[in-house]
Formats: C-alpha cells, sequence, structure tokens
C-alpha cells in the first residue's frame, strides 16, 4: 500500500502566533481552554477539541484553513481536521 500525503499541507504556510498568550476566542471571552493549537495557513491560535468551545475546529471548519500544529510547549505534531488525522 502506497501512502499519499494530504493534500491540505499545501495550504501549510510561515505563520506567526496571532496571540501567542491564548485562544484569540477565549481571550475575549474569558473562557478557558485545555490546550492550543496553531492555524499553519493564518497563525490563528484557537483552543483543542477538549476545550469547552473548540476554537481551533471551528475556525478550521469556517476559514477552511484544516492544517494546525500543537501550540503546547515541546509538541511538534500536526492534524489536519479535514482527514482527521495526524500529518
Amino acid at each position: 500500500m502506497t501512502l499519499h500525503p494530504d493534500p491540505h499541507l499545501a495550504l501549510v504556510r510561515p505563520v506567526q502566533p496571532l496571540t501567542p498568550e491564548g485562544c484569540q476566542e477565549c481571550l475575549l471571552l474569558g473562557s478557558p481552554w485545555v490546550h492550543l493549537r496553531l492555524c499553519l495557513s493564518c497563525g490563528h491560535v484557537g483552543c483543542c477539541d477538549s476545550s469547552p468551545n473548540k476554537h481551533a475546529r471551528r475556525h478550521a471548519a469556517s476559514d477552511g484553513h484544516p492544517i494546525v500544529r500543537s501550540f503546547q510547549p515541546g509538541e511538534e505534531w500536526r492534524w489536519c481536521y479535514v482527514h482527521e488525522a495526524f500529518v
């Protein structure tokens, strides 16, 4: 079986976190989060699926930016929300 790279990787760009201090929407709402994800298309910082508001997933769906990287110290993995898989 041949594995093919995720086609959404073409959307990955060099980015800087827009809100390095935390989830962009949670900071505005005063809401807590569990872990953070960095959008690799635009630099949006959103909260993970274990967080009450799941802003990273919402951003991926609304903006068409499916690839995120963990924004947790020491973690380097990437995730595609469309394929629900590590990339």
